[in-house]
């Protein structure tokens, strides 16, 4: 395919796959994902790092599925999550399934810890029926120990092999809506796990130096080894491996893809909310006219558009500014902190209006012009939806006992 202007070589096609609606490979824009560093029991925590990540400019986030205090999380996360969820499994198959019970759109399996190619083609056989791609996600620090024997250690060829071990198995189930990834801490080594893997496979592939460090070593090794592969056109989605704020990770992979040409510049970030059970508008078509309203005034700053009043300011909270609905009004919000409240059909313009007061003012000044009892009025409305609509608005409950039937039935015991 012709390479977007500004990049430097043409990209490698691959196959498409779609991770909820986010598409990846088979020349889709290079998506950037980040992972969350909350417990992900903790469903509030969770979901304002997810909003946060999706704010700085992550499509795709990972949750890590380590329990099924986890799989429960996600059973509630995944309704109100503006991006689509990976859950990232280790060592339990249990725990893979429990994910899929929750409705995750994504699986990333580490084939050095989970090996039992029964449990693998099992977990394979359960995203195919519900339609979830798994990222292959190799890792140097963790193959199987049979390939660090045959290649005397970690070499992009036992990288390599180990994927093409999986892709064996997921091939016996007649699975192959697959990622790859052949991660490494050493630069180098990562790099040349990346061609080779791009000479073997066709799948999209998922870019990342693994166990970075901290800044600003750890974003020089991880922009060494995903540009230099970008630049030679290889990649699909990318991730910083940084010990740090997981925003962070999510900005530089955001701002890395834009230095290369890789993705649009823009002023203006919006981000919207999927439209759950607790909707009390159009979610899409609100989100598109304040898209279209602040589009050609290149605001510099992170607007939210949320369907509820129960979650969304809360939820959105690392937003600069945003607005929620409630019982037929909007709840204008800046940094979470409710500042006015407006008929619904003035949501629009209330938000447009004070998206420029907030750029020529600043946050403190229009904190401080708030009007008086904004939130007490977005306190009774929060109420009263809750009243009305209950408190499992998404049935996220249904999930949740079909996880904990799953495990008593199973009579897992999860580490």
């Amino acid at each position: 395919m012709g390479r977007p202007r500004g990049s430097l070589t043409d990209r490698r096609l691959t196959r498409q796959i779609h991770v909820g609606d986010v598409a990846v490979g088979g020349g889709a824009p290079v998506t950037v994902q980040s992972m969350t560093t909350t417990k992900t029991a903790d469903v509030d925590g969770t979901l304002s790092q997810i909003y946060a990540l999706a704010a700085a400019g992550a499509d795709l986030v990972r949750c890590t599925c380590n329990e099924e205090a986890a799989a429960e999380g996600l059973a509630r996360i995944i309704p109100r999550s503006p991006v689509p969820i990976i859950a990232d499994i280790h060592f339990h198959v249990e725990m893979a399934l429990a994910a899929l019970e929750a409705g995750v759109q994504g699986l990333r399996l580490n084939p050095g810890n989970l090996r039992k190619p029964h449990e693998i083609k099992l977990v394979a056989a359960e995203a195919k029926d519900r339609g979830v791609p798994i990222r292959i996600g190799v890792n140097a620090g963790s193959l199987h120990p049979d390939l660090y024997k045959k290649y005397g250690g970690a070499t992009p060829e036992a990288l390599v092999e180990s994927a093409r071990m999986e892709l064996a198995y997921f091939s016996e189930v007649d699975f192959d809506d697959v990622k790859i990834s052949v991660k490494a801490s050493s630069v180098p080594l990562m790099i040349e796990s990346y061609r080779l893997a791009s000479e073997t496979f066709d799948y999209p592939l998922h870019l990342g130096v693994t166990e970075a460090g901290p800044p600003p070593g750890g974003l020089l090794k991880g922009t060494a080894g995903i540009a230099t592969l970008l630049a030679e056109g290889i990649g699909d989605t990318i991730r910083y491996s940084l010990t740090a704020d997981p925003v962070d990770e999510a900005r530089a992979g955001r701002q890395l893809l834009e230095s290369l040409g890789l993705r649009e510049r823009k002023g203006l970030d919006l981000i919207a909310c999927p439209s759950c059970g607790r909707s009390e508008i159009d979610v899409i078509a609100v989100a598109q006219a304040a898209q279209d309203a602040l589009a050609d005034r290149n605001l510099p700053i992170q607007v939210a558009v949320m369907g509820c009043v129960v979650n969304g300011p809360g939820e959105a909270r690392e937003a600069d500014l945003g607005i929620a609905a409630g019982r037929k009004r909007g709840h204008l919000f800046i940094k979470g902190k409710i500042v006015r409240v407006v008929p619904e059909d003035e949501m629009v313009e209330a938000l447009v209006a004070e998206a420029e007061r907030l750029v020529s003012e600043g946050v403190e000044a229009r904190l401080a012009a708030a009007d008086a009892g904004a939130e007490a009025e977005a306190e009774a409305d929060r109420r009263e939806l809750l009243d009305a609509k209950g408190a499992d608005a998404n049935s996220s409950e249904t999930k949740v006992d079909l996880i904990r039937k799953r495990f008593g039935d199973e009579g897992a015991a999860v580490s």
